[in-house]
């Protein structure tokens, strides 16, 4: 049964569009998804996801669960990269631990919708505050890895414009259209939402693959220059994700038994930031070098959870 649910993650179509991606960098080939394109299918993922979790918190009521659920999300982007800073820091620079510790405390909403496309293959459906909880849980880690670089390297600390990138963490693209299309699903009536069903259902896992096979030219780019930095930051980018998932499945059943919920939880810990904190960190931390934390989190830890990482998660949450 253990394995059935490997292979299964292992054979999804989106996954292999994914490896499809890499394969292509490798043979040379001039397949490319353009940016546009690209920018547009991220932007329909995050409103698709949004959009039906706001649907699915309004038919939720509010309980004490969830507000136990929403601080735990919290504490988790919080905790993560105070714990791994310290770790990264025996090896590299103040700039770079900092900005590779808000990645992983910070979450991957691409990570978090396949996870959600993982749920409907196991015929179980999101619940709607667990979208509210991805988008809360993207700004304390940026703040907290800021706030590190600025402990540890106190004469560098008029370098990083704090208000900046606090205001960026808040208004963040990416964030703000999750958000905003939470409260618009939120409001909708059930009527108002099946007249946009067919584009918020229907198309979800098909640009969910194209989105992943670009992701895979992506990774397969960067995983070259990567492979200079040595051992560390590639033990790193697969071991501490796993470590994270796991030891969230676990402890969020003190917050919740549901499985779906927990499951998430666990994807939510394990999961990097290539997107938010990347551009959070070029805006404030200039130092911190992007060719290094960029393919930790999308090269290295994010195949390695929509491999491995779905069905341990799974398993751990089955099993507590």
């Amino acid at each position: 049964m253990n394995i059935n649910l490997l292979l299964d993650n292992l054979t999804n179509p989106a996954l292999l569009f994914f490896v499809l991606g890499i394969v292509s960098v490798y043979l040379k080939s001039d397949l490319e998804i353009p940016p546009n394109s690209s920018k547009f299918i991220s932007l329909y993922l995050l409103f698709a996801i949004g959009f039906k979790g706001g649907q699915e918190l309004s038919r939720e009521a509010f309980t004490a669960e969830i507000g136990w659920s929403m601080l735990f999300g919290i504490a988790i982007s919080i905790l993560i990269p105070l714990y791994t800073f310290f770790i990264l820091k025996q090896r590299i620079n103040v700039f770079d631990a900092g900005a590779i510790a808000a990645a992983y405390g910070s979450v991957s909403a691409v990570t978090f919708v396949t996870a959600v496309s993982y749920l409907e293959s196991q015929q179980l459906a999101l619940h709607g505050h667990m979208v509210a909880i991805m988008a809360l849980m993207e700004s304390p880690a940026i703040i907290i890895g800021l706030l590190l670089i600025s402990m540890f390297n106190k004469e560098e600390a008029e370098s990083i414009k704090k208000r900046t990138v606090i205001k960026h963490s808040f208004t963040n693209g990416s964030v703000l259209l999750i958000l905003g299309s939470l409260v618009i699903g939120y409001l909708a009536s059930a009527k108002q939402a099946e007249g946009i069903k067919p584009f918020t259902n229907d198309l979800f896992k098909g640009f969910l693959a194209i989105f992943l096979l670009d992701m895979g030219i992506t990774s397969g780019r960067k995983l070259k220059a990567f492979c200079s930095f040595g051992a560390f930051p590639l033990l790193f980018a697969i071991l501490i994700p796993l470590i994270n998932g796991c030891t969230a499945a676990l402890l969020s059943g003190f917050v919740t038994q549901d499985i779906t919920n927990r499951f998430m939880f666990a994807i939510l810990a394990a999961s990097a930031s290539y997107i938010a904190v990347p551009a959070a960190m070029k805006i404030s931390v200039p130092k911190a070098n992007p060719g290094l934390f960029l393919p930790m989190a999308l090269a290295v830890t994010f195949p390695v959870n929509i491999t491995i990482g779905m069905p341990l998660y799974f398993l751990v949450v089955k099993g507590t």
